[in-house]
């Protein structure tokens, strides 16, 4: 008796470790990515931390660094977000009114987020694009983050089924190689993967760091590319840990639609 509950003790913690994990994803989601006459031109902006396929959401603090860089030139938003809920846990959100024409890019830097399962800190620099008014000048230009997808394919305007192409940066050079995890906003908790192996995608970027993926439906696709950190973090009780850096977009594809 006591040989088979060891053995199943054993195939009990083989299983768990052979399950796929799902990706921790930074969100920025907007309530609308491209602004055209006839609509809002408020946005409602949601910040958070969370599994989105699963629709698993994780405590995040207010964040270190929230801007907006556009027409106007580079604002600091973090003093204006408010603390909700989503998913069931902290998050932030604010409501940012369009101006002017143009393209803004909205970015996130959280504070780091210990995660015992993977005994290292994660910090996710996240950024989603919102265009204005049919001006869509600046969309692939690198912000200068410590870790960003630059979007080689204008990130708005997208339909489902469109190759979507990022170029990951690390201390603003390319990163050959980098593993990049997909993931699908189940906001409508209508999808559901077919095994776990289907709930993060993941895919490598090229020598040149370039990553390519077509989406199979439309909605909010997060890509966040991961690479570790040159610097260390400590834990409350004084032990160094490893950091790793998510550089991370949210870009939303459209049903292709007929008269």
């Amino acid at each position: 008796m006591k040989r088979k509950l060891a053995n199943l003790m054993v195939w009990g913690m083989v299983l768990l470790w052979s399950v796929p994990a799902s990706g921790h994803f930074g969100m920025v989601i907007p309530s609308d990515n491209m602004v055209v006459q006839g609509d809002k031109r408020e946005l409602n902006m949601q910040l958070s931390f969370s599994h989105p396929m699963e629709m698993m959401g994780m405590d995040m603090q207010r964040p270190a660094v929230f801007q907006v860089v556009s027409p106007l030139g580079k604002l600091d938003l973090v003093a204006k977000l408010e603390a909700v809920q989503v998913m069931g846990q902290a998050a932030w959100s604010m409501d940012y009114r369009i101006k002017r024409p143009g393209v803004y890019v909205f970015h996130m830097q959280p504070q780091p987020y210990w995660e015992p399962a993977e005994d290292c800190f994660i910090i996710h620099y996240t950024k989603t694009v919102v265009s204005a008014f049919g001006d869509d000048e600046g969309w692939g230009t690198a912000l200068g983050l410590k870790t960003e997808i630059v979007p080689l394919s204008r990130p708005f305007g997208l339909y489902a089924g469109n190759l979507f192409q990022g170029m990951v940066h690390l201390n603003a050079k390319a990163v050959p190689y980098s593993t990049v995890e997909v993931e699908y906003y189940n906001q409508h908790k209508t999808a559901q993967a077919p095994t776990d192996y289907m709930v993060t995608q993941t895919i490598k970027a090229d020598q040149n760091g370039v990553f390519s993926y077509a989406v199979p439906r439309s909605g909010w696709w997060g890509f966040a590319a991961l690479n570790p950190a040159d610097f260390s973090l400590k834990t409350d009780d004084g032990a160094e840990k490893d950091v790793e850096l998510g550089a991370v977009i949210w870009v939303h594809f459209e049903d292709w639609q007929e008269h």
